[in-house]
Formats: C-alpha cells, structure tokens, sequence
C-alpha cells in the first residue's frame, strides 16, 4: 500500500485547515529565496530521522513513506509549540543513540532503531507532551507518526478506517457500513 504526498496533505487536512494552509506556505518559502535564516538544516534532521522511525512504525506492506512523511512535516514543523516539541523529542532520541549505539537514528539499522524506540520506553509509555523523555517521545514522535498514517486515507485503510474523520463520504458512506 503506498503512501503518498496526496495522501499527507488529506491526513494535514483531518486534523486541521492550518496544517494545510503551512503545507503551501512552507513550500514556497523552500521554493523561494529569502534574506531571513534558512532552518531547512535542522528541519532535514527532524525529517530524516522522522522517516527512520516510521520505517520501524509502521506496518511493512506501507511503501512511499519518505514522500508521506516529508509532506506531513512540511505542515506540522510550521512554528509553534507543537512543531517546537517535535525538535526536541526527535534531538532527545538522538542522543540516547548516540549515547547508546555512537551513531544517529538515521544511521542504525531498522533492528537497531527498533530496540532504541523500546530501550528508551516509547514502546510501553504513556504519551505526554510535557512528561519524560520517553512521554515525549511517544507522544511527538511515534504518535505523530501514527497520526499522519491513520487519519490519511490509504493509511486509514490498513485498520479498516474507510473514512477518516475530516474526510468527506457522503450520506452513502453512512449507511452502507464497512467493507
């Protein structure tokens, strides 16, 4: 099942018009040239090893993870607390693989990023923004993960969720119930 850059916009879109609106809006600034700062460097690591992570998170027959990922993060590392959390949660899982493996996310194996995500207790945590590392992981790492494939449409297949919520279906949809 692939995942595509259509399907991270549908899924910025379930769970808010101002994921959508960033996704436009960060894109041209990429795009275009600008006298301010550039942040894409810090902005590629969070996604590089975002992606490394759902390699492990997600389901093995889900293909185009790089593309469904890169387009999710484009709206949801926008600015704000949130995108702020997500920085840091993904900087505070680098350095338990550092500390641990003496390489990044990136650079471990799939096995590898998997024992690290339970060695850390993303795996068992309960998700908090504002808890432990492992909280915080869960919460701004593997949930947003999970996030993204669940509320898109051909993620949302793989759990029989014909019609996510924020996706239009139509009245048939309703009343014909599941597939």
């Amino acid at each position: 099942m692939e995942l595509t850059r259509r399907d991270a916009a549908a899924a910025l879109a379930a769970i808010g018009a101002t994921g959508g609106i960033a996704l436009g809006v960060r894109r041209n600034e990429r795009e275009g040239s600008s006298s301010e700062p550039n942040t894409s460097a810090s902005d590629g690591g969070v996604r590089a090893t975002l992606i490394a992570v759902a390699e492990v998170v997600y389901p093995t027959e889900v293909s185009g993870i790089e593309a469904f990922v890169d387009g999710f993060l484009e709206g949801r590392l926008a600015g704000g607390d949130h995108a702020s959390g997500i920085r840091t949660a993904v900087t505070e899982l680098d350095e338990h693989a550092l500390s641990w493996y003496d390489r990044r996310v990136t650079e471990l194996s799939r096995e590898e990023r998997d024992r690290l995500l339970r060695e850390v207790g993303a795996d068992s945590a309960e998700e908090d923004p504002n808890g432990t590392t492992a909280e915080r992981i869960r919460y701004y790492v593997v949930n947003e993960l999970l996030l993204a494939l669940y509320t898109a449409p051909t993620g949302g297949e793989l759990v029989g969720i014909e019609n996510p919520q924020g996706h239009a279906g139509g009245a048939e949809s309703y009343t014909q119930g599941s597939r």
